[in-house]
């Protein structure tokens, strides 16, 4: 099944729906490639992906996320394992949370998975890169794109109260075509106010900031 055979509605909110089983997790399912940009991406976020993207166990899909430059210690260093090519030693452990990660280590060596780090370079703006773009695209070239939301949370015990607004390219193309074009100058490093690097450049030049305490939710 393509995305346009997904019955999808042009908002969805906290109130009126579930975000996660009727929105992402169909769009996941059915698509071969999702661009995203966050604010914050955790270890469990990213692995919850690698779960819900049926095709990546086929080879097929492939996910390039942008981030912020703010992460939890405990998760940087696992991020830095990840994307590192030094490091080869398996996740492979009795732990639900450690099948996820070597999960996520299996694609992220076979070039499924990239990661890069958004840091703002202006004085009009503050320190923080917080834009929320997410794209979808399926096999048969359709697209679905969508604001509104910070992170996917797929607990049903820690979501957010929180809003999305979608755009198809079947009803919205003009929309839809700005937001990939965004998204791409992002990747491209080609989008004023902001400076884009690789993740293990951004870390391998100390740019990422962390903390022990970084107060947020997964």
């Amino acid at each position: 099944m393509g995305l346009r055979e997904i019955q999808l509605k042009e908002e969805y909110r906290s109130d009126k729906d579930d975000i996660v089983s009727e929105f992402f997790l169909p769009c996941l399912s059915n698509c071969i490639e999702y661009d995203r940009c966050v604010d914050f991406l955790s270890i469990q976020t990213l692995s919850t992906f690698s779960v819900a993207f049926d095709r990546f166990a086929e080879g097929k899909a492939k996910l390039r996320m942008i981030t912020g430059h703010r992460f939890r210690t405990s998760d940087l260093n696992l991020f830095t394992k990840l994307f590192s090519e030094k490091y080869t030693k398996s996740f492979n452990g009795k732990l639900i949370k450690d099948a996820k990660i070597q999960k996520l280590q299996d694609i992220v060596n076979n070039g499924q998975v990239e990661l890069k780090i958004a840091i703002p370079n202006s004085e009009s703006i503050t320190d923080t890169f917080s834009e929320r773009i997410g794209i979808f695209r399926d096999d048969e070239d359709q697209t679905v794109a969508f604001t509104g939301t910070s992170k996917e949370s797929f607990s049903a015990q820690s979501r957010d109260f929180e809003s999305v607004d979608v755009f198809t390219s079947w009803n919205d193309k003009s929309r839809v075509e700005r937001k990939v074009k965004d998204f791409e100058d992002l990747w491209q490093n080609k989008t004023k106010h902001v400076e884009v690097y690789d993740f293990m450049y951004a870390e391998e030049n100390n740019l990422l900031k962390y903390s022990s305490e970084w107060i947020m939710k997964d």
